[in-house]
């Protein structure tokens, strides 16, 4: 049979049955036997220093089996896709409501969820900062470093952007904002863990299995080849099951009692502390002659990439990448900055930072049209990329460009009245 024997026919996918039948295990579907579970004590404050922390009226009560806090991760204390700044189990700074502070399991939730409550913590509430621009501001609450809240900064540099913007005949000057947006997957993240001597299995949702087991070993200070990892089938992802969730706190409470443990957030405990898209402020200017060419664009970016770094860096790369969208334009000049705050951390989305500047950008566009009393279609036309043009980043487009027979077949498909 050719490789290319399936191209150009249907084919099933590999699970699809088992999906559409509801045979398929997902994780919160796993049940070992003498399996116990796990909760985790999270802050309720978003910026405060723990001073102290007593379990033992949570371990006498019958049925547990571990309390764990800090003094018990036998690795690494930290976490982190790009920078290992999220702690596992607090040791002193609290930087987001919903950190988490110490562990429990138990032979059933209920025992979990009343140990929980038997912990006892004292907490200094610190001043926070919950907006991006505060908190690149002279004098707002340090959240990571001694030095400023920003994690990350891309710059973009073409041609002569004064230079443009003095000879434009139009300049659209507008600032958008974007907000957080949750992911809220159908299955909650969970997982299984399993000790057996000194090696460890966990079972979960995730779509990152090796960073999974990267991390876990670190934390518990094992060699890879201890640590296996099975991704089972994940109910949602869309990024946000890329990070760490349940996967370390499974593996240490599996690791401390000797019995498999069952950890799965509840929908809330999800809303809390899971990776959101950036909200993003974008101040964009473009510069354009009479004919509607664009000549110049310059934009400032701020992206909130909340209390933990996650995939920001990255993100806020592509933010500046993309903040000219798919038009050729020969002067740039973008500025994009990642800053901590003391807001649920964000990572991972679809589109992966570029749905933010699509929308200011794709808005200029619009604006610029309608300055000029032409159509959308036409103002796209004027400016889009086309083989043998260069993008901001000086990439030359030697091969195809799929804008423009994109617009084309998009513009004939709604002068026909058909696009829905």
């Amino acid at each position: 049979m050719s490789e290319y024997s399936i191209i150009g026919k249907s084919v099933r996918k590999i699970e699809g049955w088992q999906k559409v039948s509801g045979t398929a295990k997902y994780t919160d579907d796993l049940n070992l036997p003498g399996m116990i579970y796990g909760r985790v004590l999270r802050s309720d404050l978003p910026h405060a220093v723990l001073n102290s922390i007593s379990c033992n009226e949570a371990l006498k009560i019958k049925g547990v089996y571990s309390v764990l806090t800090h003094k018990d991760v036998p690795g690494r204390n930290r976490v982190g896709i790009v920078i290992k700044d999220e702690p596992v189990l607090v040791e002193d700074r609290i930087r987001r409501r919903g950190d988490a502070i110490a562990l429990v399991a138990a032979d059933s939730l209920n025992t979990a969820n009343t140990a929980i409550k038997k912990i006892y913590t004292e907490i200094s509430e610190l001043p926070g900062v919950y907006d991006a621009e505060d908190a690149i501001a002279p004098g707002a609450p340090l959240i990571h470093s001694a030095e400023n809240n920003i994690i990350h900064y891309r710059k973009i540099r073409k041609g002569d952007i004064k230079k443009a913007i003095s000879k434009a005949d139009i300049i659209i000057n507008k600032i958008y904002r974007t907000q957080f947006v949750e992911h809220a997957a159908i299955e909650n993240e969970t997982s299984v863990a399993l000790r057996e001597g000194n090696s460890i299995t966990v079972w979960t949702s995730t779509q990152n299995p090796h960073f999974d087991r990267a991390e876990i070993a670190a934390v518990l200070k094992l060699d890879q080849n201890k640590v296996r990892v099975i991704q089972q089938y994940t109910g949602g992802g869309f990024g946000g099951k890329l990070d760490i969730s349940t996967q370390c706190h499974a593996a240490l409470l599996a690791w401390h009692s000797h019995r498999p443990v069952k950890l799965t957030y509840t929908r809330e405990e999800s809303f809390i502390v899971s990776s959101k898209r950036h909200p993003a402020i974008i101040d964009f200017i473009t510069a354009a002659d009479k004919n509607g060419k664009i000549i110049g664009v310059k934009v400032k970016i701020i992206a909130d990439t909340g209390a933990y770094a996650s995939y920001g860096p990255g993100v806020v790369s592509r933010m500046a990448f993309h903040a000219t969208g798919p038009y050729n334009v020969p002067n740039v000049y973008i500025d994009a900055y990642g800053v901590y705050t003391n807001n649920p951390y964000c990572g991972a989305m679809r589109g992966f930072g570029v749905p933010q500047v699509c929308f200011a950008h794709e808005s200029q566009m619009e604006l610029l049209a309608e300055t000029l009393n032409i159509s959308s279609w036409e103002i796209r036309k004027i400016n889009m990329l086309t083989p043998n043009s260069t993008t901001a980043t000086m990439q030359k487009l030697e091969q195809s460009v799929g804008i423009m027979e994109t617009l084309f077949r998009v513009e004939a498909k709604a002068r026909e009245g058909r696009l829905n």
